[in-house]
C-alpha cells in the first residue's frame, strides 16, 4: 500500500513510522527543521512500548510523491479548507483520505438518513470550502486515541494509546478501510473498522470539548482540572451538555461522564495540544471541538449554556492569538529580566 502523510507532525509522523515499519510504502510531507531531521535521521519514536526508528521518504513537495492509495491527513482541521493545492498531486482515481481530526468532521451528515441527511455543518465546512478541497466521497473517518508530541525535530514521543478507529461515513464495509486497517495493524497499531464511527467521535469529543479549552484558559493540566472541585463540576456539566446534543442526533454511548472524567484524571499532568498552542502564541482549534457542537445544539434544540459561555471566553482569547498580541506578550515576558 502506498501512503502519503500530509502533515507529518506528532500524530502523522508516529503513524507514518509505524506504517513504514509494517511494510507500507510511506511518504512523509513536512517542512522546516522537522523535515530536515526526517530526511537526515528518519523518524525516531520514543515509546513505553519500545523505541524504534523508521526511515520513510520525506519531502516538502507532494508533487515528488504523486498519486497514492491513501492520504493520511495529519493537519489540524482549521487547515483543511486550504490544503487543496498540497492534496491534489497525491490524488488518483481511487485515492482515499483518512482524516485524523478531533471534533466534528465536515462529512458528519454524509451517508446518513433522516432530517439532517446531507446537511453541511457550517462551522467546520464554511461555504463548502472543505468539501471542495476534500470531497466527502474520498473521506474515511478516523478517531485518534494515541497521544504523542514532538520532542525535538524528527523525534516523536509516544505517551500512550495505539488505537486509530476508522470507518466509512455511510457505515459501509469497504475494501479501502480493511486494507488500511491491515497496514496499520502490521505496524503495531490498533485500527478497528467501526460500522458507525459517530459514537467514537462523541466519546472522544467529550474529553476534547472540555479539557482542550479549559486547559488553555486556565493554563492547567487535565489532572489539575479534575482535582479542583469547581473546574471538575464545570467539566462534568460540559460533558453532560455534549451528550445531550449527541443524543438528539441519535447517538448513544455506554461511556458515562463520570467514567470519561476518571479516564482524564488518570492521564495525570498531561498538557493538551490546545494548551501547547496557546503557550506558543498559536490560535486554538475551536471550531470543530466546541463551536460546531453549539451549531448542532441550535439545530436540534438542545440547551448548552455552559458550552456557550466557555466558547465565548475562548473565542476572545483566540482573537488575540490570531492578531498576534498574545504571542507578542509571550515574547516580551521571555525577554524581560527576572524580577529581583
Amino acid at each position: 500500500m502506498r501512503i502519503a502523510i500530509l502533515g507529518a507532525g506528532a500524530i502523522g509522523a508516529y503513524a507514518g513510522a509505524a506504517l513504514h515499519r509494517g511494510g507500507a510504502e510511506v511518504h512523509l510531507i513536512a517542512r522546516g527543521a522537522h523535515l530536515d531531521a526526517l530526511r537526515a535521521e528518519g523518524v525516531r519514536v520514543l515509546s513505553p512500548r519500545g523505541d524504534f526508528t523508521a526511515r520513510p521518504n520525506a519531502t516538502a513537495d507532494p508533487r515528488e510523491v504523486g498519486p497514492v492509495d491513501i492520504v493520511f491527513l495529519g493537519l489540524k482541521a482549521q487547515h483543511y479548507a486550504s490544503c487543496g493545492p498540497m492534496l491534489r498531486p497525491l490524488m488518483g482515481p481511487g485515492t482515499a483520505v483518512v482524516a485524523a481530526q478531533n471534533g466534528i468532521p465536515w462529512w458528519y451528515f454524509h451517508g446518513v438518513e433522516g432530517p439532517f441527511a446531507g446537511r453541511r455543518v457550517e462551522t467546520v465546512d464554511p461555504g463548502g470550502a472543505v468539501s471542495r478541497a476534500i470531497p466527502v466521497e474520498r473521506a474515511i473517518g478516523c478517531v485518534v486515541y494515541a497521544a504523542t508530541e514532538i520532542a525535538a525535530p524528527g523525534v516523536i514521543r509516544h505517551l500512550e494509546g495505539t488505537r486509530f478507529s476508522i470507518g466509512e461515513p455511510d457505515g459501509s464495509d469497504s475494501a479501502r478501510c480493511r486494507d488500511f486497517a491491515e497496514a496499520m495493524r502490521a505496524g503495531g497499531l490498533k485500527c478497528p473498522v467501526e460500522p458507525d464511527l459517530r459514537e467514537d467521535i462523541w466519546v472522544k469529543l467529550m474529553g476534547n470539548i472540555t479539557f482542550n479549552p479549559l486547559s488553555a484558559l486556565t493554563r492547567s493540566t487535565m489532572a489539575q482540572i479534575c482535582r479542583d472541585r469547581s473546574t471538575r463540576e464545570l467539566a462534568l456539566t460540559m460533558m453532560r451538555e455534549t451528550l445531550e446534543v449527541a443524543g438528539r442526533l441519535g447517538v448513544r454511548t455506554d461511556v458515562s461522564v463520570e467514567r470519561r472524567l476518571a479516564g482524564a484524571e488518570r492521564a495525570g499532568d498531561h498538557r493538551t495540544s490546545t494548551l501547547h498552542d496557546v503557550e506558543r502564541g498559536r490560535p486554538m482549534e475551536l471550531d470543530v471541538l466546541l463551536t460546531a457542537v453549539i451549531e448542532l445544539a441550535d439545530l436540534t434544540g438542545a440547551e448548552v449554556p455552559t458550552l456557550r459561555t466557555v466558547d465565548a471566553i475562548a473565542r476572545l482569547l483566540n482573537a488575540r492569538l490570531m492578531d498576534g498580541s498574545v504571542a507578542a506578550g509571550i515574547e516580551a515576558a521571555r525577554r524581560a529580566p527576572a524580577a529581583a
